[in-house]
């Protein structure tokens, strides 16, 4: 509450219930994977109803809250919104009970829309209705070609053994459905990288959660990107590497193409950009 009254009302919340039990484990919680959900459910239902202003009391298998208020309510009401990702049953149903936007991992087309399918049918059972985003990295350029290549720079210092590592970290270590969604696309295998059309999931081998980037040119991301709209999508979380160089690819070649109208450039508004593109290269920004 204090964040959103802070920031003007801006806060939005990702509730994370874990993967890695070792790592849960060493924060005190050897709760198993199902029964995590289940604590999730117990401290959402407590918490919204603290940040909605009603009475708190509740006692659950995992917790419990009793005559608990909160002198200073959030701007945003009821309260700040909840944004979750989860593909297994309990995620689902968590999800489709409490939150606010659902996220999917970048995953075909199709299998998202099998998910969405899912949380939506399960939120109206509820009484709900739920809206729908996708976390993915870009990789745009103004050809196919170079943006493929890019992607395979991404990786092309990779080992086999570092790629084995990191997916029996994926899939025999870590609880998490999703990411044993991710692993199951490209099975650990350089040959098995695209996946759909533009589709890429060359991160995934060695990048847990967010594992897949829409690559192409920015006629060919932006035709992907209306798929996932047309299937709900409202919101897309994107990264790529490295952060900013790419940040600069996407506003200026993808933005047109989604007809997103951003700031002056730089220039207009009173800036010099120096922008390097080389290796280890950075960017220089002065007031002019």
């Amino acid at each position: 509450a204090t964040l959103d009254r802070i920031s003007g009302g801006r806060v939005l919340l990702n509730v994370v219930t874990g993967a890695d039990p070792a790592d849960l484990a060493g924060d005190g919680n050897k709760l198993g994977h199902d029964e995590r959900y289940a604590q999730t459910d117990e401290f959402l239902t407590i918490w919204r109803r603290i940040l909605s202003g009603e009475p708190a009391d509740f006692e659950g298998k995992y917790l419990s809250a009793h005559g608990i208020d909160i002198s200073f309510p959030p701007v945003q009401q009821p309260y700040p919104p909840l944004w979750f990702g989860g593909s297994s049953e309990a995620g689902i149903e968590v999800a489709a009970k409490h939150t606010d936007v659902y996220l999917s991992w970048g995953e075909p087309v199709e299998q998202v829309k099998e998910k969405f399918d899912r949380v939506r049918a399960r939120a109206a059972a509820q009484g709900r209705k739920i809206r729908f985003g996708l976390r993915i990295n870009l990789i745009v350029r103004e050809t196919e070609e170079e943006a493929w290549a890019a992607a395979d720079r991404l990786i092309s210092r990779v080992t086999d053994d570092v790629i084995a590592e990191a997916q029996h970290q994926f899939t025999k270590v870590s609880e998490s459905v999703g990411q044993k969604r991710i692993s199951a696309l490209h099975q650990g295998r350089r040959d098995k990288l695209v996946i759909a059309p533009n589709l890429w999931a060359g991160l995934g081998l060695v990048r847990g959660g967010a594992g897949t980037a829409l690559v192409g040119s920015a006629e060919s991301v932006a035709a992907r990107i209306r798929e996932y709209q047309e299937i709900g999508v409202e919101t897309v979380i994107a990264s790529a590497y490295p952060h900013l160089e790419e940040a600069f690819n996407v506003a200026e070649l993808l933005f047109p193409r989604l007809g997103l109208q951003g700031e002056l450039p730089l220039k207009e508004r009173g800036w010099d950009l120096e922008f390097g593109r080389g290796r280890g290269a950075g960017v220089r920004v002065a007031a002019s």
